[in-house]
């Protein structure tokens, strides 16, 4: 991975650069994670929030209350809908969603976080640490 490294949405309206490397990668199994990706999980690294900056345009937010109590806010084009990063009102750092990096083949999770969420289908890598519920 080099930095920085950027990403965006599927239309090109939302466009963001990270200055930082990741302090860590996993993948969620929480259910708003999985409506928020349409999926058994979401993918994403976590980086300082002064790191990360937004050069075009302006993602929409929708905010819930987590397991945590926190409040969980994720940010979405909201012109194509692709998901593209997510916060916690827990912690300063920044969520960006794998699948919005402009190349996504870096991406290493070490972990999956909340497994007790996880669907019976969803198939997960055996080598990466399980946690039956968040990080804290």
């Amino acid at each position: 991975m080099e930095v920085p490294f950027s990403g965006g949405c599927a239309c090109g309206t939302i466009r963001y650069e990270c200055t930082a490397e990741p302090i860590m990668a996993l993948n969620c199994h929480c259910r708003d994670c999985q409506r928020a990706t349409g999926t058994a999980y979401a993918s994403g690294i976590f980086v300082p929030g002064p790191a990360l900056r937004i050069t075009k345009g302006d993602p929409r937010y929708y905010a819930t209350t987590a397991d945590s109590g926190n409040l969980a806010s994720r940010g979405f084009c909201p012109d194509c809908g692709s998901p593209l990063l997510a916060r916690s009102s827990g912690h300063s750092m920044i969520v960006i969603f794998a699948s919005s990096l402009d190349d996504p083949s870096w991406h290493r999770p070490t972990m999956d976080v909340w497994v007790s969420k996880a669907q019976p289908w969803d198939h997960m890598d055996p080598g990466l640490a399980r946690y039956r519920e968040g990080l804290g």
